[in-house]
């Protein structure tokens, strides 16, 4: 895979990280496990059998968890710390650039990248939440899924074209979080 894939993969997967972290993060491990990337040097663990196995698991339930009223809230708080490390890790498995300093400012611009689109989501649910009394939740969860797993697995066969995408997506979700916050902060006087 040319540069430009890598970085395009990588954008891509830590966008939809943004959305399901550990399933992005386990989508890495199975391509990996395949052989459809190389995870380099400290990031090899990716390609274990039983690492894959774990994030699979581990992915499932996230996307589980995300449909019961309440946990749904209390999985966003613990994924604010979580998702941006599932996108560091991502870039760290993805990427493979000239040196070290570059690959850390590229796993930290992925983090803050998940960060911005799960606090764009976390938007959206409040919005959801204050419109619906939170029974509108499990359905933007199960859009979320899709385009998370969608994307994720798209990434790895048209990495710039889905990279685009992303980067829609994450503009409509900036637009979307900052409508939902306008409607939803007091008005002032």
């Amino acid at each position: 895979m040319d540069a430009a894939s890598q970085y395009a993969l990588a954008y891509s997967l830590t966008t939809t990280a943004g959305l399901r972290g550990v399933l992005s993060l386990a989508l890495v491990a199975v391509a990996a496990h395949l052989g459809a990337i190389h995870a380099p040097g400290q990031f090899a663990w990716l390609n274990s059998t039983p690492v894959m196995w774990i994030l699979l698991a581990v992915g499932a339930l996230e996307v589980v968890s995300d449909k019961i009223p309440f946990v749904d809230h209390a999985l966003h708080v613990v994924q604010i710390v979580v998702k941006p490390a599932a996108a560091a890790i991502i870039v760290g498995g993805t990427v493979h650039p000239q040196s070290e300093s570059t690959l850390v400012f590229l796993m930290i611009l992925g983090a803050l990248n998940a960060l911005g689109v799960h606090a764009g989501v976390m938007s959206v649910r409040a919005a959801s939440t204050a419109t619906t009394g939170g029974l509108g939740n499990p359905l933007v969860s199960a859009a979320e899924d899709g385009v998370a797993l969608s994307g994720g697995i798209l990434a790895f066969v048209i990495p710039v074209a889905v990279a685009i995408v992303a980067l829609l997506l994450s503009i409509g979700l900036f637009r979307a979080g900052r409508k939902a916050y306008q409607r939803l902060r007091p008005k002032p006087g």
